[in-house]
């Protein structure tokens, strides 16, 4: 995790998941905004809210390589610490993401640095660089006591579709997910009660 040492400067926010829609910090401002050099991915193993430890589901993060286009939080001086305190709870208690302040473009052309929570490669959560039946296939057996990993899915396609955002590799995924049988029950060794699990 980075420190913070820019005292009660405007902070840059960029989200690529629930983050869009459910960015839970005071803001003044939000515009789309592209990252290159990293990308929109389940990439992180979920096994108490969206699968179980014996059939794990996926949830996003952002993984490296090609570029990634989300949504930008300006949060005024004043807030800053309090959003800063606030996503690291909500983004930082499993370990399998990192905090990074990674330049972005704001759809106005200007570019600025913001923070964002990238995946941690090292950590036993992170699955690697899918590929669209990969994925898939994951996504399609898997539910856990938050549902079905296919609706967790499915969720943040129809929020990306409604802020005007596309995303290949994730609408492929979709195809192929919708094509797939349903998961099956919750398996009985899954609980809320369990370790703390990923919810980006």
């Amino acid at each position: 995790m980075s420190g913070d040492s820019h005292g009660n400067r405007d902070l840059w926010v960029f989200g690529y998941g629930s983050l869009m829609w459910r960015p839970g910090f005071a803001h003044a401002a939000s515009c789309r905004a592209r990252m290159h050099g990293y990308r929109r991915r389940l990439c992180i193993y979920c096994e108490h809210h969206r699968g179980t430890p014996a059939r794990p589901g996926l949830v996003f993060g952002l993984d490296r390589g090609g570029s990634c286009v989300g949504l930008a939080f300006r949060v005024p001086g004043a807030h800053r610490a309090a959003a800063l305190a606030y996503l690291r709870r909500r983004e930082l208690g499993c370990g399998a993401y990192r905090e990074r302040h990674i330049g972005i473009r704001l759809e106005s052309g200007e570019s600025v640095q913001a923070l964002c929570y990238t995946a941690n490669h090292l950590h036993a959560h992170y699955a690697g660089s899918l590929s669209p039946p990969e994925a898939a296939g994951i996504v399609a057996r898997a539910n856990g006591p938050s549902g079905d990993n296919r609706d967790y899915m499915l969720n943040t396609l129809r929020h990306l579709g409604r802020l005007g955002i596309t995303d290949p590799w994730l609408a492929q995924v979709a195809r192929l997910v919708d094509a797939a049988p349903a998961a099956g029950p919750v398996s009985s060794i899954s609980s809320r009660a369990a370790s703390p699990d990923c919810i980006p």
